[in-house]
């Protein structure tokens, strides 16, 4: 008996394939949880997952694959946990939007989903689509589309006449295609607890409120409160219900203090916050994901005749000049923040110019790039998962030119690109 389990353990052994390693030789390796550099390091990859660390250059055995980085800076893949992959900025995307069927914007999704892989953005949350960057998300999971792994809200759940709200500037006579709440729009606690529900039907990952008015809506006030607490309170308390993290857009202060107060875990923007929000963030350990970028690129384009509608430009010009500022208050305060552009007001692609503008601000490059790689897989419960090369967590490794502490440009231009194991770009 034990002769013949020996053979067949010989035999079994024999027919296997063992599996293939890949061996990246780093120059530079940035650990961003810890802050340092390491030099001369070697990271082992078996399927999608990151098996070793090691110190030096490793090879492995003959069938294993080598990737010479010995002359780049090595980081994980980045995170933005603010885009929206179906759009982007255009003079005329009021128009493409009533004229676009859901089958064109999944297209276009496609094409923005691969440029900001490419751009070095392996993991990204969206904020308020449709159900395509659902779809979306399934498509680059099953690997029929090529893109960054996709958390996503789906519909923005937004109140009548407020920032998401989809008739916004269509006019008396525009009716919904389908009922209210499936277009996120709520007027009431019960209709806010409908809406969460509906999108943990459709299957989103977060929920994504709109707390205060905003800049690219057709509406006059961007900045006012835009849910009554009420409403707010069973919103959030359906959503952790179902599971989710509430993120709020936010401009004005008092909608963002009636969103903080209420519990949600993101801010987006936080243009024209106080002492007292800045106080509620820290007291409740809520991140603002400050998208500078966007509200910049937004305050140019109000600029150009005609790109804008009159309201829009009046909000954009207003919250350009603030953005920043807000950023660098809430910073210097020790405030938790996250990584986030608002990706599509400005063109995909450009998302790592935002280091640019938070350094800027008084934010040192390497607690950017943790703030864009640690702190947002922590958010987005995936700390186990993202955020960092190590031993366990998914093969999401970037590497650029140059140390970008000293250069931040060298951002704008990532080299090698590998998701989940799969290398995508190496120039």
């Amino acid at each position: 008996m034990k002769k013949t389990f020996t053979v067949g353990l010989l035999l079994a052994l024999a027919g296997t394939t063992f599996a293939q390693k890949t061996y990246i030789q780093c120059g530079t390796l940035i650990d961003t949880r810890n802050e340092v550099m390491n030099k001369e390091m070697t990271i082992v990859v078996e399927k999608n997952k990151v098996v070793e660390v090691k110190k030096g250059y490793q090879k492995g055995d003959a069938n294993d694959v080598v990737i010479n980085l010995k002359n780049k800076y090595v980081m994980p893949g980045l995170i933005d946990m603010h885009v929206h992959i179906e759009s982007q900025t255009a003079k005329d995307q009021f128009q493409k939007r009533i004229q676009y069927s859901s089958a064109d914007v999944a297209f276009e999704s496609a094409k923005y989903a691969k440029i900001t892989l490419m751009a070095g953005f392996t993991t990204v949350r969206d904020l308020g689509g449709s159900n395509v960057n659902i779809s979306l998300r399934g498509a680059i999971n099953r690997g029929s589309a090529i893109g960054p792994r996709i958390f996503t809200s789906g519909k923005t759940i937004a109140t009548t006449g407020g920032h998401g709200d989809p008739s916004n500037g269509l006019g008396p006579n525009y009716t919904f295609s389908n009922e209210e709440v499936m277009n996120g729009v709520v007027n009431s606690p019960e209709e806010a607890r409908q809406a969460v529900r509906q999108r943990y039907q459709d299957g989103a990952d977060w929920i994504k409120i709109t707390a205060t008015g905003g800049v690219l809506s057709i509406a006059k006030n961007g900045k006012g409160p835009q849910f009554q607490d009420d409403e707010l309170k069973a919103l959030i308390e359906t959503a952790k219900d179902y599971g989710f993290k509430v993120a709020a857009h936010a401009h004005g202060a008092d909608g963002m203090k009636r969103a903080l107060r209420a519990g949600v875990t993101t801010i987006e923007h936080g243009s024209f916050l106080d002492d007292e929000c800045i106080a509620l963030f820290i007291e409740k350990g809520a991140y603002l994901v400050p998208t500078i970028i966007a509200g910049k690129t937004a305050s140019d384009s109000a600029k150009i005749p005609g790109y804008y509608h009159p309201f829009v430009v009046k909000k954009a010009l207003e919250t350009g000049v603030m953005i920043q500022e807000a950023f660098a208050r809430a910073y210097k305060a020790g405030v938790n923040i996250c990584f986030g552009t608002d990706a599509g007001v400005y063109p995909h692609g450009y998302n790592a110019k935002e280091f640019v503008y938070m350094t800027e601000a008084g934010m040192p490059m390497m607690k950017a790039l943790k703030a864009a790689t640690i702190t947002n897989a922590k958010v987005l419960d995936m700390e186990n998962e993202l955020g960092a090369i190590e031993p366990g967590k998914f093969a999401d490794i970037i590497a650029v030119d140059a140390d970008p502490v000293k250069d931040l440009t060298t951002m704008m231009n990532v080299g090698f690109v590998m998701k989940d194991g799969v290398v995508y770009k190496n120039q």
